[in-house]
């Protein structure tokens, strides 16, 4: 099924997510408060309006209800990216995502009803501390406050070894969901399967036992 969105707000955070929509073959609205930012979009996005999203007879004149989905990815105007999400939520919008500048606008837009919010400063500053502590860690994604997805590179140290022999799982209390070798990913690796040198292991566990995982067996 042919897949629509709107965005809101065309700063880098939501001009890189329109882009993206785009070049996967979706159709996107792409909306601002700006004429210059909807100018740079014409002849991106499907169509690019000029529009105050905290005006609900604005947003029903769009059809914005219509959207499967609505991205609110307003900088810095916290008041705007509320009220945006609160006239969504009242026309009847399916699914919000909104970007949050603090966990205080966190908290307001989950009590308003938005489905999704994210910080991609905080989280993109989280995966670059990850990849510069260790050398092992290639990419990281926040599941919740207290778990995580991690991709982590096999080294000498466990290079050679099955997973039987490390017996992660037991030990660590995290899971190996799949290896990547090369072109090829192996999902839910067999206990016998061995390690080879720059493997890498897609993990999924509480932070703590990621970071005790680290330190014992790759350090």
């Amino acid at each position: 099924m042919h897949k629509e969105f709107v965005v809101v707000g065309l700063g880098r955070f939501g001009g890189s997510i329109v882009r993206e929509l785009i070049d996967q073959g979706a159709d996107v609205m792409a909306i601002d408060i700006a004429s210059e930012r909807v100018d740079e979009f014409a002849t991106i996005a499907t169509q690019a309006v000029v529009a105050d999203t905290t005006d609900e007879a604005v947003l029903k004149s769009l059809g914005i209800r219509n959207f499967e989905h609505v991205i609110v990815a307003i900088g810095d105007d916290i008041q705007s990216s509320i009220l945006t999400t609160l006239m969504l939520k009242e026309i009847g919008v399916k699914k919000i995502t909104v970007k949050a500048q603090n966990d205080y606008h966190e908290k307001v837009l989950r009590k308003i009803g938005a489905d999704q919010v994210v910080h991609p400063e905080r989280d993109m500053g989280i995966r670059i501390a990850n990849n510069i502590l260790s050398n092992n860690v290639l990419d990281y994604l926040e599941l919740s406050d207290e778990h995580s997805i991690m991709e982590i590179r096999v080294n000498e140290k466990i290079a050679s070894k099955s997973l039987i022999d490390l017996d992660i799982r037991a030990k660590y209390g995290i899971n190996i969901v799949a290896i990547k070798r090369g072109n090829n990913i192996i999902v839910s690796p067999q206990a016998d399967e061995n390690l080879i040198l720059n493997d890498v292991l897609i993990i999924i566990g509480a932070d703590v036992d990621i970071i005790r995982f680290e330190k014992k067996v790759l350090s």
